[in-house]
């Protein structure tokens, strides 16, 4: 079945008549991040009747958060963990030239030497390994080698290097992607090929049959109804939830995952001036400076955390010390002054080992517990199409024995995600495409990068509604038409939903996207048909919700800093 591909409100609606009618589903998949994406987009592409519940917004937990870079790894070769590096190059290389071309790019990093002698043949080598296990994989590498440099030529590719600390470099590519847009793109996909999926829907509990799962009991958080969703096998890829869904099912599950907190400032790009990023090491761990836009995107920590999961908090303590890491190698330090935005997300480790996050193993585990769930956990955003994979040869698995169901083979290596298939062709014609909308092509580059060829939906809705053109107050990047087309085709229900996740305006503006809430809030009331009191109270949420933020910045501990955060809870 192929149907169009908008996540609309209308889409929303026929996603829960279908989901609530008797008619069982093969395949419910709780957990609206890029790994239960990946697993409804999986598992539909080889014929399963496929559902997808999600408690808030695509993305809104890890899947937002990350350093937003598709990469193998290169700390994991260090720890010896070959095998996960060769998968997630080969992941990157897929994505890069086949999959998703569009919302994924190469970016250059370089590896600062520091010491003479030993380091630049140690890690000359392990860069030598690391490309030549990408031109060996299944697919194309996508990227060009790396290459040493000495003192003159870093100087002039990264001039505000301290130079008297770096005796040369080494520069290789990895890639990056907008990982909301990633995750919001494959959900897209997914339901274009028949997935029926619903945001703003909590999963209450399972439904049984004996021992067997045979769907959940869920809330649509906006309406308030309850209903139940029938499904043959329930695949669980909550995340830092799973011990969570895990109590659901009675506790019984082979799953603990441990949440190590990550945070990333963002910064603009005339504070360090570089022709590329770079990475340097910690004491824990690597930091990695990422260019992003006309910004750069600097992180990360890795601390355990075990206090609200929905909204982890960034400390004072935090940002001090990513940037004390990254003012060693600067000749001009960063201050609090220079950040223009700080989020925090959790990774999902799979513990079992008595050794620091930054140690945990970032592979996937695939269990069944009891008959009919399925519970995946663990990896990383770079391999999710293989975890989806994994999850569903297991309900397959499942499938085949309790309904004596044969299901295809994973084909997700071969299925572009929406928005790839005509972006070469709109890239050769951004000129003619900026001529014909009235748009510069800088503008064109940047709606090109976000939506590939979906570009063309965005230029009719300019087309029809001018007024759509103008850039959206408040910001520099968005246009307005990007609001209203967030509402229409990408599932925003929320504010939030638009300023920190279609759009990254709540992390690329210095005052986190307050300038910018009223005019999108009225956009987006113009298509959710809110009144003046619906959109006041979606302006003022946002505003508490980032004067929360702001206020957990300031506090020194863990503890005192999701004290404050939480104090701006979602709205409902």
């Amino acid at each position: 079945m192929n149907q169009p591909s908008a996540l609309s409100p209308q889409s929303r609606d026929h996603a829960l008549a279908a989901l609530a009618s008797p008619d069982e589903l093969d395949v419910l998949v709780v957990g609206g991040g890029v790994v239960g994406v990946g697993t409804a987009l999986d598992a539909v592409t080889r014929g399963l009747s496929t559902g997808l519940l999600e408690q808030r917004d695509l993305a809104s937990g890890t899947s937002s958060r990350s350093s937003k870079l598709v990469h193998g790894g290169l700390r994991y070769l260090e720890m010896l963990d070959f095998a996960l590096v060769r998968e997630a190059l080969q992941e990157r290389g897929l994505l890069l030239t086949r999959i998703a071309p569009h919302l994924v790019r190469p970016v250059p990093f370089l590896y600062p030497l520091t010491r003479l002698g030993w380091e630049r043949p140690y890690v000359g080598s392990g860069l030598i390994l690391y490309d030549a296990m990408a031109m060996l994989g299944k697919y194309e590498m996508g990227v060009p080698r790396h290459r040493h440099l000495f003192r003159k030529q870093l100087a002039r590719m990264a001039p505000d290097f301290k130079a008297d600390k770096v005796a040369g470099a080494i520069r290789y590519y990895d890639c990056q992607v907008d990982d909301a847009r990633l995750v919001l793109t494959v959900a897209r996909t997914a339901a274009r090929y028949g997935a029926h999926v619903a945001t703003r829907v909590r999963v209450t509990g399972f439904l049984r049959e004996g021992e067997r799962v045979v769907g959940v009991s869920a809330r649509d958080l906006e309406t308030g109804r309850d209903l139940e969703v029938r499904a043959r096998v329930v695949v669980n890829a909550a995340g830092v939830w799973t011990d969570e869904i895990q109590e659901m099912v009675g506790g019984r599950g082979a799953l603990h995952v441990q949440a190590s907190k990550g945070i990333h400032l963002v910064v603009p790009r005339d504070r360090i001036r570089s022709d590329a990023g770079f990475i340097t090491r910690t004491e824990k761990s690597v930091l990695f400076v990422i260019p992003w836009g006309r910004h750069w995107i600097i992180g990360t920590t890795d601390t355990a955390w075990d206090l609200d999961k929905a909204h982890p908090a960034a400390s004072r303590a935090d940002i001090d010390y990513v940037l004390s890491h990254v003012n060693t190698i600067l000749r001009e330090p960063l201050d609090h002054e220079d950040v223009e935005g700080v989020y925090a997300g959790l990774r999902p480790l799979l513990t079992g080992e008595s050794e620091p996050t930054s140690r945990i193993s970032r592979e996937h585990t695939v269990v069944a517990p009891v008959p009919g769930l399925v519970m995946i956990a663990g990896g990383k955003l770079t391999t999710y199409r293989v975890m989806a994979r994994d999850a569903v040869d297991a309900a397959a698995h499942s499938l085949k024995a309790t309904a004596n169901l044969t299901v295809r083979g994973s084909i997700t290596d071969r299925v572009p995600l929406v928005g790839a298939d005509g972006f070469e062709t709109r890239s050769n014609q951004r000129v003619l495409l900026a001529r014909r909308s009235g748009l510069n092509v800088a503008r064109i580059d940047h709606l090109l990068g976000r939506f590939g060829d979906m570009i063309d939906d965005l230029l009719a809705l300019i087309a029809v509604r001018p007024e759509l053109a103008a850039t959206l107050e408040g910001t520099e990047d968005y246009l307005a038409a990007e609001v209203v087309y967030a509402v229409t085709h990408e599932g925003a229900r929320h504010l939030d939903d638009v300023l920190t996740r279609r759009t990254r305006i709540s992390i690329e503006t210095f005052d986190r996207g307050l300038a910018a809430a009223p005019a999108a809030a009225r956009l987006m009331a113009g298509e959710l048909g809110w009144d003046e009191a619906r959109l006041a109270d979606e302006v003022d949420h946002y505003r508490r919700r980032v004067e929360a933020e702001r206020l957990s910045q300031e506090q020194l501990t863990d503890r005192e800093a999701d004290e404050a955060r939480v104090r701006a809870p979602d709205i409902v």
